[in-house]
């Protein structure tokens, strides 16, 4: 019907203001209070890490993935939270309450952030004032706020750049760390342009998505080479060949390596993605 095709524009367009896509299943894990973990023979601590967020955080347990990944580079069993609500802003959590009822139990080395695309002006605005909000409560335990960069839908590629530099002003305004997943998912997407990072819905991950955003993230938290990172999933299980395997790994590589960049020179990389020809 002509009014619905009227509608539809401005959902969308409703849909983009929040900063996110809120997907039809929603999930909240309940967080449970933080046990001090054993150092291993190394005297080496695991870390403990909180991740806030929404279904591109629990699509394909990422928080899960990021714990087998630092196994797998011989780190201790980091110990790790999820507080993770569909189509949920970090604005969404803090009236919630369960994100700073996990917070207060303690004990987290790092916290990790992670809202909508926030590529608009107001989402910027927005994803930047409620980290500012949750981070006096994070140092306040002894924690590091980590944003962790998402990207945009598939049908908007070329908001790329503006979901950049909203997640490394959001970080910036708190000296928090950079997890540039979306960076990373940039850098593949150029050197493949059929490297399949979207699962069905063109916006959340596929499994090899997660995976790349896995390792940037690991290569962030743990300041370590993720090239050295023998990773424990093959390439036929992310639905990928060796090649594009060894591409998301090495994408993942140079990804991490943005982390620090300021943002005159972010805004100055070439975002464009190039289209996969099949």
């Amino acid at each position: 019907m002509p009014w619905r095709r009227r509608l539809y524009p401005l959902l969308l367009w409703l849909t983009w203001l929040c900063g996110c896509s809120r997907p039809s299943v929603v999930t909240t894990p309940t967080p449970t209070p933080p046990v001090a973990p054993e150092p291993t023979a190394s005297g080496e601590p695991p870390l403990r890490l909180l991740f806030i967020g929404n279904s591109l955080t629990y699509a394909n347990d990422l928080p899960t993935l990021v714990q087998q990944v630092a196994v797998a580079a011989g780190h201790p069993v980091p110990m790790v939270k999820m507080v993770a609500v569909g189509g949920y802003s970090l604005e969404d959590h803090w009236a919630d309450g369960a994100a700073r009822a996990a917070l207060d139990q303690g004990g987290w080395d790092v916290v990790v952030l992670q809202q909508g695309p926030s590529a608009l002006p107001e989402s910027r605005r927005n994803l930047v004032t409620w980290t500012q909000q949750f981070d006096p409560a994070i140092r306040q335990i002894g924690g590091r706020t980590a944003l962790y960069m998402v990207w945009p839908e598939g049908y908007r590629p070329a908001a790329l750049r503006d979901v950049a530099l909203s997640y490394a002003s959001a970080a910036a305004s708190v000296d928090g760390l950079l997890l540039p997943v979306g960076e990373g998912w940039r850098i593949a997407w150029q050197r493949d342009a059929c490297l399949p990072l979207y699962g069905p819905d063109q916006f959340h991950p596929s499994l090899a998505g997660s995976w790349l955003a896995a390792l940037i993230i690991y290569g962030e938290v743990y300041g370590e080479p993720v090239a050295e990172v023998r990773l424990p999933v093959t390439a036929s299980a992310l639905r990928l060949t060796p090649d594009q395997l060894t591409v998301l790994v090495e994408a993942a590589t140079d990804g991490v390596q943005t982390a620090r960049l300021s943002l005159e020179q972010r805004a100055s990389l070439d975002y464009t993605i190039p289209r996969c020809p099949r």
